[in-house]
């Protein structure tokens, strides 16, 4: 398995790598800037061959990038939908110059213009940043999200709503989040809910579709919208959930990151924690 954690970006990209061999990492996610700012400075050339050498150097398998929270594709409002969309080519093209190929995103929410007009816009929203792009190898990866409010994502049936409409599918996926997934209402805790589960999400997208996972336990119950992650084994979830993930060879080589909120003081419990689960 290909177990890591975000990590920050502390004095530049180039540090990330260390600070998640520090803490066991196989792989890792990262912000390529300060996820809380629209604008930031370009990446300098000697961060960017430092940071690629330095993965090969603290032997970082994969690296994904979560991009800015405050970016909506979704939004109905003109103003911010631009500035999101220039904020989201802004992300691919720090990934595409950093060699990193899975930008990791929420689909973002409808403010009040319904799930239909909203998940729409998302799709005209990747279609247009794809064209921008060009010929980069990046893929866009949607987070299922725990449906609060009116934050779109959080059924499989409307990630595929979003993926059948895009111009270019071949670079598109999906990122299975623990706690977000248990929040919106899918049982991932017993072994019969997450067969079912996936069972479904294969039906639906295709379980090739899922090209990395965050590991969260939740702080809400199952179908309570609350997207509230907690420490491995401390939540809703227990440990039954992670001991299923671990053992099933379908995930073999997706990263799965934690985004658990001790961050990088308890990363290296938790990973020990996980990798403990996995049957000889």
């Amino acid at each position: 398995m290909l177990l890591g954690a975000h990590v920050s970006i502390s004095g530049g990209v180039q540090n990330a790598p260390q600070r998640a061999r520090d803490v066991t990492c196989d792989c890792m996610q990262i912000f390529s800037k300060n996820q809380m700012q629209w604008r930031s400075k370009p990446l300098e050339a000697t961060e960017i061959s430092q940071f690629k050498e330095n993965l090969g150097k603290f032997d970082i398998r994969e690296t994904v990038i979560h991009d800015s929270y405050l970016i909506n594709l979704a939004s109905p409002d003109k103003t911010l939908l631009t500035k999101s969309r220039e904020a989201f080519l802004d992300e691919a093209v720090r990934a595409d110059q950093l060699g990193v190929r899975y930008l990791i995103f929420h689909p973002g929410a409808h403010v009040g213009s319904g799930e239909q007009a909203g998940l729409r816009t998302v799709a005209e929203s990747l279609n247009w940043v794809r064209k921008e792009l060009g010929s980069s190898s990046v893929e866009f990866i949607i987070e299922i999200t725990a449906g609060q409010g009116s934050v779109l994502g959080h059924s499989f049936e409307q990630l595929s709503r979003i993926i059948d409409v895009l111009d270019d599918q071949k670079r598109a996926g999906i990122c299975f989040d623990t706690c977000h997934a248990y929040a919106a209402g899918y049982d991932v805790k017993t072994r019969s809910g997450y067969e079912k589960t996936f069972a479904h999400l294969d039906e639906v997208l295709g379980v090739e579709m899922v090209k990395a996972m965050h590991l969260n336990d939740s702080k809400g119950k199952l179908g309570s919208h609350l997207d509230r992650h907690d420490s491995i084994g401390s939540g809703f979830l227990g440990i039954e959930c992670f001991k299923h993930l671990m053992n099933d060879d379908r995930w073999e080589s997706v990263p799965m990151v934690l985004e658990t909120p001790q961050a990088e003081k308890n990363y290296a419990n938790e990973l020990k924690t996980l990798r403990s689960l996995v049957e000889k």
